[in-house]
């Protein structure tokens, strides 16, 4: 699974925005400038995310882009899929096809892992990566539910390594973990 630029260069824009707006809209050139993407991407990218209601535009002389939401409200997962960004570890996009034209063995695994990241995303909002950014060499802190299923990880991890025979139960076992967690 990949985040392609198209997210990357989404989240990074929004995150600009929310970072330099003030009383003035904010122009696609600024953002442009400060962050080294081509300002014909950045339109193709903030008009998606205006169509979903992430931005909000001025037109004319003096124009550009606002937050249109409260910075509470944006997660980045919402910012990703309003690019059309898909976020999918398995090989056959969901659809139990992808190996010799049926379910891989991992097939539960991947799937997992897709509701793990989706929600993980889903709890980061741009309030979290704009204070991240306010205080000087802070990480973005992960939300507590992912502290503590990072912690159930590594337990896991600990009781799945030691047998190699065991491979594909173990598959199974992570996947019963994960959606613990999740419940």
């Amino acid at each position: 699974m990949r985040l392609t630029t198209k997210g990357r260069f989404a989240v990074t824009a929004i995150l600009d925005l929310a970072l330099n707006e003030s009383d003035k809209p904010v122009t696609l050139a600024e953002i442009c400038k400060r962050q080294s993407i081509s300002l014909s991407y950045l339109e193709q990218l903030f008009s998606r995310m205006r169509r979903e209601g992430i931005v909000k535009s001025t037109r004319g002389p003096g124009g550009g882009y606002h937050i249109a939401k409260s910075f509470d409200e944006i997660t980045v997962k919402s910012i990703i899929i309003a690019v059309d960004e898909e976020i999918d570890a398995t090989q056959c996009n969901g659809k139990e096809n992808c190996h010799e034209g049926k379910r891989c063995i991992t097939h539960d695994l991947w799937e997992a892992i897709n509701h793990k990241i989706l929600d993980f995303l889903e709890s980061l909002t741009l309030a979290n990566l704009v204070e991240a950014q306010n205080i000087e060499n802070k990480p973005i802190q992960m939300p507590k539910p992912f502290r503590e299923a990072e912690s159930e990880a590594m337990e896991i991890k600990i009781a799945v390594e030691p047998s190699q025979n065991q491979r594909e139960n173990a598959i199974f076992f992570l996947n019963d973990k994960l959606n613990r967690t999740r419940n």
